[in-house]
């Protein structure tokens, strides 16, 4: 991790990974991610196991949400009532937990500072943090006992309930959404700009089967931040017509559009016409002053100065990452590539030639041989604006991907919270809490 702050990060919840949750999943991401960024992670939990190999995992029984003396103190909690046994037991976790706390940078604690399924466990951070026994830590609010219609009736105005309310000192209090941020800041007393939205997010990589190769190549030519990243995976002949693809790319760039075309195939194998097509589009590209949104993956060379050689492993990786295929070919005899697309729901340009439409029928989008590149481009960015899934794909790419919420969210947040404490004035009780040595992030980390 050249250039930034390692940390030592501690993630703490009742039960982490293997057990199969939502926010086990999380702290699955989140360990993952940390460690790729060169942070030593710690999680704390009442039940799981070891869940990655450079991730270190503390069992600690006392969080777990089942633990049976806590479930003990269930009865008499639910009527409201605080058993002697309540103090024992938090003042157990306190002193099991303290060792485990004391060598880390900053530690998240899902949910145990909102939510009443551990309440000794929540009185036990209170102190940690009010002593200074802990490192800054970051409540990350997914669920709010005293907001949620199944909990609040067992929420009572004193200690231990209220703490669940009540911020703690050297906390900064992350929440997963703007609805949760107004129940909190509402329950709290606290001002919205003093709590943080960060959302859970999605491992491209994984949901779209991507392996390192192809992850590598969408790096190299940045075409997940394409708007859009369009397919032509054809050989690279004169009947493919990937002159007018190249045009059609140029045309979308004229109409405000971002877009890049990644020509996947080699030369003709039996063409020994192909090398001199394939130079005349490499003059047409440098013409129309394409060279960054129009690839010929076969003319161009990896990192490692090997040419680049799809697999069809990496060719199905790219059907499911490309937004559009496009295929302007004048003349085909089938068009394997469009039972491809179709197979995994990727949006279908093609020319308005037999052998395409006996595939795809009313499934594609067609267009004349005849048409102006113009015209293909503005039905095609017509599409895109008018076609929800495309934008809900795009926005879901971009803002919730796990690596864009790590480096433009979660790591700065991080760094900030373990440099101090967290701003603001405690809630419900008016006592003071430090002063605020967290700055704010930017907009895209707080409010939305």
């Amino acid at each position: 991790m050249s250039g930034a702050r390692s940390l030592s990060v501690g993630l703490l919840h009742f039960t982490a990974p293997p057990i199969v949750g939502g926010v086990e999943a999380i702290i699955g991401h989140q360990a993952a991610g940390l460690v790729r960024r060169g942070h030593r992670v710690r999680v704390l939990a009442g039940r799981g196991g070891a869940f990655h190999p450079d991730v270190e995992f503390a069992h600690l029984p006392r969080l777990d949400s089942k633990y049976p003396p806590l479930l003990a103190l269930k009865g008499s909690l639910e009527a409201g009532r605080l058993p002697p046994e309540f103090e024992l037991l938090s003042t157990a976790i306190e002193s099991e937990l303290a060792p485990f706390l004391q060598d880390l940078d900053v530690c998240i604690v899902h949910n145990a500072l909102t939510l009443h399924f551990n309440l000794p466990l929540t009185a036990a951070l209170h102190r940690l943090t009010a002593s200074g026994r802990a490192p800054g830590l970051v409540a990350w609010c997914h669920d709010l006992s005293w907001s949620n219609p199944l909990y609040a009736p067992l929420m009572f105005e004193a200690y231990p309930w209220n703490l669940l309310k009540q911020r703690a000192a050297r906390t900064t209090y992350v929440v997963v959404s703007a609805d949760r941020r107004a129940d909190l800041a509402r329950l709290a007393g606290l001002s919205p700009d003093e709590l943080f939205v960060v959302p859970a997010g999605v491992d491209l990589d994984r949901k779209w089967a991507i392996g390192p190769a192809t992850r590598r190549l969408l790096e190299e030519y940045r075409l997940l931040e394409a708007d859009p990243f369009v397919l032509l995976p054809a050989r690279i002949t004169r009947r493919k017509n990937i002159e007018l693809a190249i045009e059609i790319i140029g045309a979308l760039r004229e109409l405000g559009l971002r877009p890049k075309l990644l020509v996947t195939g080699p030369r003709g194998p039996h063409d020994p016409a192909s090398i001199r097509y394939v130079r005349e589009l490499q003059v047409l590209i440098a013409r129309l002053d394409l060279t960054e949104e129009a690839i010929l993956l076969q003319a161009e060379r990896s990192p490692s100065g090997r040419r680049w050689r799809p697999t069809d492993s990496m060719m199905d990786q790219l059907y499911r990452a490309a937004d559009l295929m496009l295929m302007p070919s004048a003349q085909e005899g089938f068009g394997i590539p469009l039972l491809e697309a179709g197979l995994v729901g990727l949006p279908i340009f093609c020319s308005d030639i037999p052998s395409f439409r006996e595939i795809a029928g009313p499934g594609a989008h067609y267009f004349s041989l005849d048409d102006s590149p113009a015209h293909v481009a503005a039905c095609l960015a017509d599409f895109l604006r008018q076609d929800a899934r495309y934008g809900l794909r795009k926005r879901i790419a971009r803002q919730f991907n796990w690596d864009a919420i790590f480096d433009q969210q979660l790591v700065p947040l991080l760094i900030r919270a373990a440099g101090g404490s967290a701003s603001g004035r405690s809630a419900v009780s008016g006592r003071a809490c430090p002063k605020a040595e967290l700055g704010r992030l930017p907009a895209s980390s707080s409010a939305v």
